[in-house]
């Protein structure tokens, strides 16, 4: 199975903290360096989870960017789309118990123009799937609509994750929704956050709504979540979840997000 997956490929700074930090003061807490990016993460957990995976994005030509690269083609994937200003970078803050909080520098992968798009990029692809901070604007709404037109004369399917609250929220809700709804996609992902900011499910698509610790909704079938005896960081789970349900279906989908939340990190 060739899984692609269109946004983000960004350089992650990983910041856990033991405690709050000390305003104006120093916090002592492990910081590590790795790749990140919604659209990134899927095609991660995809071919660790044992489908073709490929990554199509824009990044810049930069460090960032180049280590972004290289650790995303050392778990597997696929990388292709062009260079073109600087790489995108997330400051994601792990709390002691496990949730984060992220500061974000989408730069390039926001960028995405559709007249970058190569048609070979989707050649093949069985399931396409669209980071929703690609839909908050144009260009990379455009890029987004011709991947979807391509990966359909493939004959694939197509998910999308709504990704964040506050993007639909300043994109304006009734935008957001109508990009949502030009796709026709055959799923969606969604926190409960997201789903309220985006005032509810769309009729068509499986509704997949990640609880958290609560487990998850699979277009109805609610699930619970699996154990894990330590939550050390949630940053990526919902995309590991992502991967799953893609490759495997709701049980690999909860499998998948409980080993994301066992470790540092939002990729395998």
């Amino acid at each position: 199975m060739l899984v692609c997956t269109i946004g983000d490929l960004t350089l992650d700074v990983l910041v856990r903290l033991p405690a709050p930090v000390a305003v104006g003061g120093d916090t002592e807490a492990q910081i590590r360096l790795k790749p990140g990016g919604q659209a990134a993460n899927v095609a991660a957990w995809a071919s660790a989870l044992g489908a073709s995976a490929r990554f199509v994005g824009k990044r810049g030509d930069d460090a960032p960017g180049h280590l972004a690269r290289a650790g995303l083609e050392a778990r597997g994937v696929e990388v292709v789309g062009p260079l073109g200003g600087k790489s995108a970078v997330v400051c994601s803050l792990v709390h002691p118990d496990g949730e984060r909080s992220m500061a974000s520098d989408r730069g390039a992968s926001a960028q995405l123009r559709e007249d970058e798009l190569d048609p070979a990029w989707l050649e093949g692809c069985e399931h396409l799937f669209v980071s929703g901070y690609a839909l908050v604007d144009e260009p990379s709404r455009g890029a987004v609509r011709r991947a979807v037109e391509l990966a359909r004369e493939a004959g694939a399917a197509v998910s999308v994750d709504l990704s964040s609250w506050i993007a639909i929220r300043d994109v304006g809700v009734e935008s957001f929704r109508d990009a949502l709804e030009e796709l026709a996609a055959d799923a969606v992902f969604a926190n409960e956050d997201e789903e309220r900011a985006f005032g509810g499910p769309l009729p068509g698509p499986t509704w997949i709504v990640k609880r958290g610790a609560r487990g998850c909704s699979f277009g109805g079938d609610e699930r619970p979540a699996l154990p894990v005896e330590e939550a050390v960081d949630a940053t990526g789970a919902g995309d590991a979840l992502a991967a799953g349900w893609i490759v495997g279906g709701p049980q690999l989908a909860l499998e998948a997000a409980a080993r994301c939340l066992s470790r540092l990190g939002s990729m395998p």
